[in-house]
């Protein structure tokens, strides 16, 4: 829950780290896709008033995407997985210390059963499943997640007709796209992953869960319907309808996290008139 604070907040980082590893990862293959996602992305450094050219020619390792800026991306994506153990091993470790919630978002304390063999089994079960699925896509289907652009060697001389990122960042890209100013955009973009730190400290109901509050539910679900919709909407060509889609969903995923704490308000109000 990210009522727990700390193990909130880390968990955060560890998403940032991620995506920041995913994406260098994504550049190595040096195709098509891999090459104009990376000029689209690290362009987007420039839009930071006085020392975003600076930036991102330090960022490049010279004056445009080449085999330094190759480079550096493969380090980066070398190092990151140790910090991403790192974080993990803090996460899990404030997760112990803190406990996580249940649905009731009653104590956790009062009644504990043993981690083996209740929950080790089941995780081990997951990790099996998880282990096979992805041996299965490499060894029979190692292609099926590709853009087939990224079949092509990268080639500055030539734009492919539709640069998208992969799937992972399509919901970062719609909302980057839905604003035509580069500054903005990159901004909401920014922004769609920081403002999960506020969460923490914008709930303002005297309830922990969701359980009994069905219109915070309904906001829930309603931000799951938009992140999806952006997701499938940054697939389209920038014309419309789905620009206005995206527009539309990338304003709707923003008012959740103003919505929220005046849910939380009003519904104090509904159910404890007289404080």
């Amino acid at each position: 829950s990210y009522l727990n604070k700390e193990v909130w907040l880390s968990g955060v980082a560890l998403l940032t780290i991620l995506m920041a590893t995913a994406f260098f990862g994504y550049v190595l293959p040096w195709g098509q896709m891999s090459f104009w996602a990376a000029t689209v992305i690290t362009n987007l450094l420039t839009a930071i008033p006085y020392l975003g050219t600076t930036l991102t020619t330090w960022f490049w390792g010279g004056f445009s995407i080449n085999d330094p800026t190759l480079t550096r991306f493969f380090a980066l994506h070398f190092i990151l997985p140790f910090a991403i153990i790192s974080f993990s091993s803090i996460h899990i470790m404030l997760l112990h210390n803190e406990g996580s919630n249940n649905p009731l978002g009653t104590n956790s304390d009062i009644d504990k059963i043993p981690f083996h063999p209740y929950h080790s089994y089941k995780d081990t079960l997951m990790l099996i499943i998880l282990i096979t699925l992805t041996l299965t896509i490499m060894s029979f289907a190692p292609n099926i997640f590709n853009d087939p652009e990224n079949f092509s060697k990268a080639n500055p001389m030539v734009t492919p007709q539709h640069i998208k990122p992969e799937w992972y960042f399509l919901f970062a890209y719609g909302i980057l796209r839905s604003i035509p100013n580069k500054l903005g955009g990159t901004l909401a973009l920014v922004m769609s992953i920081a403002i999960l730190l506020t969460m923490p400290f914008t709930h303002t109901s005297h309830m922990r869960p969701m359980t009994f509050r069905p219109a915070t539910q309904f906001m829930f679900w309603t931000l799951i319907a938009t992140f999806m919709m952006i997701t499938w909407a940054a697939t389209k060509p920038v014309e419309p309808p789905f620009t206005t889609i995206g527009q539309t969903t990338s304003i709707l995923y923003f008012i959740f996290f103003i919505m929220n704490p005046l849910l939380g308000w009003s519904e104090n109000k509904i159910m404890m008139p007289n404080r």
